[in-house]
């Protein structure tokens, strides 16, 4: 179990690092976008874990590196700038 958290937190702080180093322009701060994507990393293995009973190392690191992304993913922003229009312009 501690090999398994130890190794999410890792491939977590690797896709946050990748991710910031990537999209810097379509991402806040790196402040915080690195703990998100270890809070996401440990979540996902996390549950991963609980519902595979133990099921070994790589498939709870799947289940780490897919909810890591999956919270990456909410914090990107638009590609361009959004123009929005009021309705009495």
């Amino acid at each position: 179990m501690l090999l398994q958290a130890l190794s999410a937190t890792l491939l977590g702080l690797a896709l946050a690092w990748a991710a910031v180093r990537r999209l810097p322009h379509r991402l806040p701060a790196p402040v915080l976008v690195l703990p998100t994507g270890v809070a996401g990393a440990l979540f996902g293995a996390f549950v991963t874990h609980t519902a595979l009973d133990a099921g070994g190392l790589v498939p709870v690191l799947i289940g780490a590196v897919t909810f890591s992304v999956a919270s990456l993913s909410l914090l990107l922003r638009p590609a361009g700038a959004l123009r929005h229009r009021s309705a009495t312009a």
